[in-house]
């Protein structure tokens, strides 16, 4: 019988996400030492044969040191200049470190936009693919130099959740400062490991923390990587970074999420965890149950209110008569069209205002189903 953890011992492609605090000092440099040992172990792997990804933060981080900042920065502007400065050298690190080994590093700078656009999320995929197959270590990063809405993506977690199924990853690894996800504060007594999670029913009561002074994530982000990961079908990892090599060796080390058997489709995935919502619908009971329930497309009838600016084909979010998100979708039609809708079946809609009126706002194959949590 296969032990669960032998799927990260046998994956042949295999992402690795790493914070910025596995890898610089508490000053904002670039530990030399932390690096060459994590790539010690990488280079390893992938000398079996494995393809590897590499997901790293660090380059805020790696920028507070040259920059002569003594702590990570507030305002945006500072921010994108401290990653500016330091995706350089965290780049050119991994480059050098690598080429002990033979291996040439490809650069792969993401935003959440490029991950919310269908055309762009096409593109990344084919370019990481190609990468692989020519022998490269992709390094992902998000662009944070030109983020708008949020500097991080969730301290790369979430990023490298999405990025496994992009590549269609066979497992992911979560690297962190805490050797694993613990039913309290590690540092307090008592503390127990989590060895497994196989549902969100093994988290009730767990105390999830925050991240520290040198990266942005936490247990919260690595958590919500791992329902994201788990969800495609890909298994998931949540160590330390210096038990890199028992992790990726499938050894009881850590906390092991389980996958949950379910393979959703790129696009349904890509439209529940790499996208927000434009703007809201608001739907009656009816079209609740039919959305949600009965899984039917979404039409004009069952929706009494409209919030936001967005144009057809953008994602939106889908409420219910209280006000909850209980699904998004791609929309067909421009937000200052849909008022004139309300209430109206596609029938009436076609007789009045011509044939293309003659469709659902939503169809049903646009639409997942969101989690109370979303």
């Amino acid at each position: 019988m296969t032990a669960p953890r032998d799927r990260i011992r046998t994956a042949s492609r295999l992402v690795v996400k790493v914070g910025s605090s596995s890898l610089t000092t508490p000053q904002g440099t670039i530990d030399v030492d932390r690096v060459d040992a994590l790539v010690d172990v990488l280079a390893a792997r992938r000398g079996t044969g494995t393809q590897i990804v590499l997901v790293s933060s660090g380059a805020i981080a790696a920028g507070l040191g040259p920059l002569g900042l003594s702590a990570r920065p507030r305002d945006l502007a500072t921010q994108q200049a401290a990653a500016s400065v330091g995706q350089g050298v965290l780049v050119a690190r991994y480059t050098s470190s690598f080429a002990r080994y033979g291996l040439r590093v490809g650069q792969v700078l993401l935003t959440a936009d490029d991950m919310m656009r269908r055309a762009h999320h096409v593109n990344a995929q084919r370019t990481l693919n190609r990468l692989l197959e020519l022998g490269i270590v992709p390094v992902v990063n998000e662009n944070d130099t030109v983020a708008t809405d949020e500097i991080r993506f969730g301290d790369n977690d979430r990023l490298a959740a999405l990025v496994a199924h992009l590549t269609r990853a066979d497992a992911l690894v979560l690297l962190s400062d805490v050797d694993a996800l613990y039913d309290g504060d590690p540092r307090r007594p008592g503390a127990r490991r989590l060895a497994d999670v196989r549902g969100p029913e093994d988290l009730a009561g767990v105390e999830l923390g925050k991240g520290g002074a040198v990266g942005t994530g936490g247990m919260i982000t690595k958590v919500q990587a791992a329902r994201i990961a788990t969800g495609a079908g890909v298994p998931v990892v949540l160590t330390a970074a210096a038990h890199a090599a028992q992790a990726i060796a499938g050894a009881d080390i850590g906390t092991y999420f389980h996958p949950d058997g379910r393979h959703p489709g790129t696009r349904l995935l890509w439209l529940a965890h790499a996208t927000t919502g434009r703007g809201r619908l608001h739907l009656d009971e009816g079209a609740v149950e039919a959305v949600v329930g009965r899984r039917k497309s979404l039409l004009p009838a069952g929706v009494t209110a409209v919030e936001g600016e967005f144009a057809a084909g953008d994602p939106v979010d889908l409420c219910g008569p209280h006000g909850h998100v209980v699904a998004r979708g791609l929309v067909n039609f421009d937000a200052g069209e849909i008022p004139g809708l309300l209430g109206r079946s596609t029938r009436e809609l076609a007789s009045s205002l011509g044939p293309e009126y003659e469709r659902e706002l939503i169809h049903r194959d646009d639409i997942v189903i969101l989690e109370p949590t979303h």
